[in-house]
């Protein structure tokens, strides 16, 4: 899982007042890309000494290993060494530290742009220096980061395991069945919902698995195992491939790739 990064440590206390130092990394965005250095095959998270001055104001995010982790807000960087890519390349970087900073270095900066000016009043905000926090000095009030619940769930059937592949999905690309929790759900009743809405499958033995956080959408995913009640789901939001009902019941695959597929 991208967010299992044992034994290195992520920090996230907020601090207002911190220094930046030249070991220090620096999290660039544009859009939906991050800014990384060129190292070797691979890429790295640029740091303090990869440039001669700053591109933009510097703001703590969080340390791995002591190490900080500064974001750049309104930043123009154009270095030779460095240049920008679309973010889910952090799923494939080699360093899974630089993984992880990347993705959730991402999330908190899309929150800081997001939120210059006051949602109820208009006004510009500023940063709270006693937690993680934007306040409005007009109509005080406060914004915490976003994070919203989500459920994915793997759906057996005897030896088999449930895979759906979205209208909008990129490739041939199947993923088990996930959604956000809406308004008054519990976590079980969002399930037994986008099941229900997604495929037209009932469910039974619904039982939590484990979570993780998932910068990408600012989302907490929170895993589910259950089987399938009944046969052939019905397609609503699922596309078959080629020669294969959709949503499909793929075969032999074994207990342990439930948990790679479950969320990486």
């Amino acid at each position: 899982m991208l967010n299992e990064i044992s034994p290195s440590i992520l920090d996230t206390n907020y601090s207002h007042c911190h220094e930046i130092g030249d070991e220090d990394f620096l999290l660039c965005y544009r859009d939906n890309q991050v800014l990384l250095k060129k190292s070797g095959d691979d890429y790295e998270i640029p740091r303090k000494k990869d440039f001669n001055e700053l591109f933009g104001t510097a703001v703590y995010l969080f340390s791995i290993n002591s190490i900080g982790c500064f974001g750049l807000i309104d930043s123009h960087v154009d270095h030779a060494s460095c240049e920008y890519h679309d973010i889910f390349i952090a799923r494939t970087l080699k360093s899974k530290e630089d993984a992880w900073i990347a993705a959730v270095g991402h999330q908190l900066m899309a929150w800081h742009h997001n939120n210059n000016y006051c949602g109820k009043c208009g006004c510009k905000t500023e940063m709270k220096k006693d937690e993680r926090a934007i306040v409005c000095p007009q109509c005080n009030l406060v914004t915490f980061p976003k994070i919203s619940p989500a459920v994915i769930v793997a759906i057996t059937c005897n030896n088999n395991i449930l895979l759906a592949k979205g209208k909008n999905y990129r490739g041939d690309f199947y993923a088990l069945i996930a959604g956000y929790v809406d308004v008054g759900e519990s976590i079980e009743e969002t399930v037994i919902r986008e099941v229900k809405e997604e495929v037209g499958l009932d469910i039974k033995n619904l039982k939590y698995y484990k979570s993780q956080p998932w910068p990408f959408s600012a989302s907490l995913m929170l895993g589910f195992v259950a089987e399938a009640v009944g046969l052939a789901p019905e397609v609503s939001s699922a596309q078959a491939s080629p020669g294969v009902p959709a949503p499909s019941f793929q075969s032999n695959v074994p207990p342990a790739t439930v948990h790679p597929t479950f969320m990486v």
